[in-house]
């Protein structure tokens, strides 16, 4: 799978390199489609929810520019997978907070986490409404939206608890369609990037229930 991505350039960085090698994306991924473990595709969770393909994945991690050390929000915690990825790469001296809608799902991420044998020291499981950021552990270095949102404004939460230089990468549009977009706080500027289909991010600042 990281030849895969490698070769096709969803992955440019070591850092990205070692955390898709560190962790084992079988552990996240539901026991009926655990042969296709390794493939570039999205799968199914529960509760309506995904697990995003590989290459996505990886392209919005690219987008971040993260380093050890970083205090990083990931909002739609899912499987885990991701929060994961983000903790290998910021290492013990950074932290993740990850917050999920759904308690169940939120269950089942730190299970995952905990069979994978990853050191998840760093990680801070929260639930609730992911579009009201987690003020508690801000500010942030950056912040990653896993669920389509509506749009990017500088009075949303997730914006205002980023440090001044911080960066924001979301799937931004319609409810089922979107494009990933890297946000940049010190300037405002907006860089679109990929077309892409995630679930929506249910909230106040995401898309309605119905």
């Amino acid at each position: 799978m990281v030849d895969y991505l490698l070769s096709f350039g969803w992955i440019t960085s070591e850092s990205v390199k070692r955390a898709f090698l560190e962790v084992d994306r079988k552990y996240f991924i539901p026991k009926n489609f655990q042969s296709d473990a390794y493939s570039d595709n999205a799968y199914p969770i529960g509760s309506g929810q995904t697990i995003s393909a590989p290459s996505v994945i990886a392209h919005m991690l690219e987008k971040l520019y993260l380093n050890g050390g970083m205090n990083v929000l990931e909002i739609g915690t899912g499987s885990g997978y991701n929060t994961a990825l983000i903790s290998s790469i910021v290492g013990k001296k950074g932290k993740v907070v990850t917050v999920e809608r759904i308690k169940e799902l939120s269950s089942l991420a730190e299970n995952n986490i905990k069979n994978s044998g990853l050191d998840a020291g760093n990680i801070e499981l929260a639930v609730g409404d992911g579009t009201e950021g987690y003020f508690e552990s801000s500010p942030y270095d950056r912040v990653i939206v896993t669920g389509g949102i509506p749009y990017i404004k500088k009075e949303m939460p997730l914006v205002k608890q980023m440090k001044e230089d911080g960066i924001l990468v979301a799937p931004v549009g319609e409810r089922f369609y979107q494009n990933i977009n890297v946000f940049f706080k010190k300037d405002g500027r907006i860089v679109k990037t990929l077309p892409v289909l995630f679930v929506p991010i249910i909230g106040k600042y995401g898309f309605s229930e119905k």
